[in-house]
């Protein structure tokens, strides 16, 4: 019975992992370029009474044999990259990435991490950073006097300036896809780095080598489904329910044997 116990309450550790990644999920709802993760569970080592195979006598073998589990534990929680759906903005700096992708920027430290989100703006020197000032790698500078910016499919940034009758070609966008997302290290703040699981980034343009295209005055949406993740919420909280009203009942089988003697 104590083993039962212990299972059960395993089973609650898992279902509390459960509801913080469902819970990190709805939070993030409307975090721009926000990817869900999802909490994959395995169950623990099993005690072997009888192994399914071993001689029960001179001429049978059991066909099945007698294992009894620990409970279970988080394996992994694992980040999904499908694509989020896309909101107009008209901001000229806001960009979606359709498809597979990611922009790279330069942290403070000098190395790169790379975002889903588009939503970048110029700093006093013209230059295309995020929201808290990561500059988009390669660097790109808008002209103080351009009149107006546009950013091509391709990610070729072209600019009007006065006194010109054709725009001027400021600087070519890259993104970057890994073999393995799913490996990237969260580093939050919509920042991602790779990993040895993730593989190195493979930089090319927008809409060659399996790269995504990208759409100017656009920003992608969390791809979070909330409807899906009430509903996980509410398998996850019967699954806690149910593992404690285990505990709940070993505990009251172990008083009855307690008070067999009274």
């Amino acid at each position: 019975m104590m083993r039962a116990m212990w299972s059960a309450a395993a089973g609650m550790a898992v279902q509390q992992y459960n509801m913080d990644t469902i819970s990190n999920n709805l939070a993030n709802v409307n975090t721009t370029g926000f990817k869900k993760a999802r909490a994959e569970f395995q169950d623990l080592l099993y005690q072997t009474v009888n192994l399914a195979g071993t001689s029960s006598s001179n001429s049978t073998t059991l066909p099945s044999g007698i294992q009894l589990g620990h409970g279970a534990k988080l394996q992994s929680i694992v980040h999904q990259y499908s694509t989020g759906n896309f909101r107009s903005t008209g901001g000229r700096f806001d960009m979606a990435v359709e498809g597979d992708g990611f922009f790279t920027v330069t942290m403070p430290d000098g190395t790169l991490a790379y975002t889903r989100d588009g939503s970048f703006t110029v700093d006093q020197n013209g230059a295309l950073v995020t929201a808290s000032g990561y500059t988009l790698t390669p660097g790109i500078t808008i002209p103080q006097d351009a009149m107006s910016v546009t950013i091509a499919q391709d990610g070729t940034v072209s600019v009007t300036q006065p006194g010109q009758t054709a725009p001027t070609t400021v600087g070519q966008i890259t993104l970057a896809k890994f073999i393995n997302p799913t490996g990237l290290n969260q580093l939050g703040r919509n920042l991602v780095q790779p990993t040895l699981a993730s593989g190195d980034a493979i930089e090319g343009t927008p809409g060659l080598d399996g790269l995504g295209t990208l759409q100017q005055g656009f920003l992608e949406m969390a791809n979070v489904d909330v409807a899906e993740e009430m509903v996980n919420m509410i398998i996850g909280q019967r699954a806690y329910e149910a593992n404690s009203k285990t505990i709940r009942t070993v505990d009251e089988m172990l008083q009855l044997v307690a008070n067999l003697k009274r």
